[in-house]
């Protein structure tokens, strides 16, 4: 089989790694295209995959009609050389688009529900949409579902083993308590109704938090000069080996709110839209905490009732039950695409 993926964003290097690997270690021919989009690259190079680089993300931070279109264009070329039986991505518009103009079968993963300019007119255009079971969105199309969420096809115990030699790296002790808190710059397509943690929230945060121990930030905008030394720094590719000693994350990402519930890491999530996969980690294991940043002492609370109850014992407990429950999505992938998708 011949598998084009393509990468968007820095999360969708973390999904499909293992996938790559596998299916390639397994005979099967791999391409991999790619926007430069914060590290994106870097990971891809961090990893040892190879691409082909198409577009690299605007000054804005959000793409258009016209970034759509370039892209698209890019993925066709690499098409008329590579000759894939199937095209994969999360999202997935430049291959959905790129899939229907050369008759070949796109498989599009995604999880955010309020993407719905974009969903209305790619879903329909796919092959086939896969999204968790949890996904609460209506999809137009060929819609398939399994029981987990995209952070499990690099974090399920499967594929994944926190290694605590590399927490040097980021300068700082297995055994020693430290947060993580992640702000984002809210320039997505899908994030335009968005409400951002004013900076004297931020500042308050930080500084709660680290009543209880050292605080990492990860931002996508410049940090404020009273921040600016609690950045996190260390190899992008190790991050999540950071975020499985941690003892609780706090911020405006879903996806790392995912990734550390799955961790077994309390998170509190702060924003004004939820997803499906937190209200479900949430609702059925008790590891996210979906704040909107209006609501900011509700937040606060969050915080103060995860370190009373002990965040580390109760996250381990938390996670064992979601991994009882919830499936390797990587081993799930490989099995769909080799029945034929």
């Amino acid at each position: 089989m011949r598998v084009l993926i393509d990468v968007m964003h820095p999360a969708h290097v973390h999904f499909f790694r293992n996938f790559h690997d596998e299916m390639q270690s397994r005979g099967h021919d791999m391409l991999i295209t790619a926007r430069a989009k914060d590290r994106s690259l870097e990971l891809l190079d961090a990893y040892g995959l190879p691409y082909r680089h198409l577009t690299t993300q605007g000054p804005s931070g959000r793409a258009g009609p016209k970034d759509l279109l370039q892209h698209t264009r890019g993925v066709l070329r690499v098409m008329r050389e590579f000759r894939p039986d199937v095209l994969t991505a999360i999202g997935g518009p430049a291959i959905a688009l790129a899939g229907k103009l050369k008759r070949k079968p796109a498989v599009v993963f995604y999880d955010t529900e309020f993407a719905v300019h974009t969903n209305t007119w790619v879903y329909p255009l796919a092959r086939s949409v896969v999204t968790p079971d949890c996904y609460q969105g209506r999809v137009r199309g060929r819609h398939l579902t399994y029981a987990g969420y995209h952070e499990l096809a690099y974090l399920h115990p499967a594929r994944f083993t926190p290694d605590e030699s590399k927490l040097a790296a980021f300068g700082v002790r297995a055994d020693e308590p430290f947060s993580i808190v992640r702000f984002v710059s809210w320039q997505a397509l899908h994030d335009r109704h968005e409400i951002a943690l004013s900076p004297e929230q931020k500042q308050d945060l930080v500084e709660r938090l680290a009543q209880r121990g050292r605080v990492f930030i990860s931002s996508e905008a410049p940090l404020p000069s009273s921040l600016a030394d609690r950045a996190i720094t260390g190899p992008v590719e190790d991050v999540h080996d950071l975020m499985a000693f941690s003892q609780m994350f706090v911020g405006e990402s879903a996806t790392m709110a995912s990734e550390s519930a799955v961790l077994g890491v309390p998170a509190v999530f702060i924003a004004k839209t939820g997803r499906g996969y937190t209200d479900d980690e949430e609702q059925r294991y008790g590891l996210v905490r979906h704040v909107r940043p209006d609501d900011y002492d509700r937040a606060v609370e969050a915080i103060d009732s995860y370190f009373h109850r002990g965040p580390r014992t109760y996250g381990g407990e938390a996670r064992r039950r979601l991994l009882d429950d919830k499936v390797d999505v990587t081993g799930w992938m490989i099995k769909y695409f080799e029945s034929g998708f």
